[in-house]
């Protein structure tokens, strides 16, 4: 058992891998001390065969790699996609196409909300995986025989978790629900950290125009801050000093010095100029360029209709073998009781068909819950 170390050997494999239907992939990375997540290890296995990429051995090139990823002929599937094309993202600026995500396809199946790798392959295929090196350092070399053994589980067990998966879609029309939601995750506006948008992440701590203009230029700071010094965002200021920086507004160091959060002294080292000159840019701003607010306002006496959608999210989702997060989320059915208009998914493609369609009609008196022989049911009122 060894790791692929060369970027020949690396070429020839994904030569060899592109020739399938589908891949089956994963990654290990360390992102606890940087802004960027560090790729230490890449799995990938084929139909007939599987193989750990050591991503930090000297002088490969992962192309060959990077290339298959994007290769419209494979499907590279993944379980928890995101932060494996976010780490492909960042290094190749490359969006893994096309894909499937196990745990999406799990949860359109009423495999519950958000199932995690081990328990959706222990489910399909009764094996048991080993998670002790879950949190192993996958920067320290050489592997062991234990780390290969564990990152290949990861990949192997998928192939047969991805053919069943996939299957059943088939067979209950709902492969086109999976690939709706893999739309999203190949977006490359998923993956952008744009600083300029970093103020989106906390638009929740602020209330007043003067605040969020503040928060926008402080949180744009932070963000080229993290990304330049590779770190991340909370090793720069944490959010809770972000939020107090947005609503005090302090244009001087001394003022700075004395928000009961902000760290003893930061304020004299050579950040805090720079925080005072992001203030400032923030006060002086015309309220007119600023972006929306979008303040939800729940519907007068909406709880009692929020607490009616609830019970039919959960009948819809149980009569229907769908996990109920995948169908909508709490904070979406309080803008549902709120707006029939609202821009949520569930008000969205087979979302509405399958549970938004009911879900207004319940709210407008043309549906009704009933309970009969222990199961809640939906009747229709004329």
């Amino acid at each position: 058992m060894h790791s692929i170390t060369t970027t020949d050997e690396l070429t020839q494999v994904c030569a060899r891998m592109a020739k399938h239907t589908f891949v089956t992939v994963d990654t290990e990375f360390l992102r606890e001390t940087t802004y960027y997540p560090l790729l230490c290890v890449a799995q990938i296995a084929s139909a007939d065969e599987a193989f750990v990429i050591d991503a930090l051995a000297p002088g490969i090139d992962l192309t060959p790699f990077f290339d298959l990823l994007t290769d419209e002929n494979v499907v590279k599937v993944f379980h928890a996609a995101r932060q494996d094309i976010e780490i492909v993202w960042n290094l190749a600026k490359k969006i893994p196409h096309p894909i499937f995500d196990s745990q999406v396809a799990a949860m359109v199946l009423g495999y519950g909300d958000s199932i995690s790798y081990d328990q959706l392959v222990q489910r399909i295929t009764g094996d048991q995986l080993d998670k002790s090196h879950r949190f192993t350092d996958w920067t320290r070399r050489p592997l062991s025989d234990a780390q290969m053994t564990y990152a290949l589980s990861d990949v192997t067990h998928l192939r047969d978790v991805y053919l069943k998966l996939s299957a059943d879609l088939e067979k209950r029309n709902r492969k086109s629900w999976v690939e709706a939601e893999m739309n999203i995750l190949t977006s490359p506006e998923t993956y952008r950290a744009d600083p300029d948008n970093a103020w989106e992440r906390l638009k929740n701590r602020v209330r007043k125009p003067k605040e969020l203009a503040v928060l926008i230029e402080i949180a744009a700071w932070r963000e080229r801050e993290a990304q330049t010094r590779d770190v991340p965002r909370s090793r720069v200021l944490k959010d809770d000093v972000m939020a107090d920086i947005a609503v005090q507004a302090p244009t001087t160091i001394e003022r700075l010095g004395h928000l009961r959060s902000m760290p003893k002294g930061f304020e004299r080292s050579k950040w805090g100029e720079s925080i005072i000159e992001a203030v400032q840019r923030g006060v002086a701003r015309d309220p007119k360029t600023l972006p929306r607010l979008d303040r939800f306002r729940p519907a007068p006496n909406g709880a009692a209709t929020v607490e009616l959608l609830k019970v039919l999210l959960r009948m819809t989702a149980e009569s229907n073998g769908v996990a109920a997060k995948v169908i909508a989320t709490v904070d979406e059915l309080d803008r549902i009781a709120a707006d029939d208009d609202a821009d949520v998914p569930s008000l969205k493609g087979w979302r509405r068909e399958l549970f938004g369609e009911k879900a207004l009609a319940l709210k407008h008196g043309k549906l009704a819950l009933a309970v009969d022989k222990g199961r809640v049911i939906t009747v229709n009122k004329s």
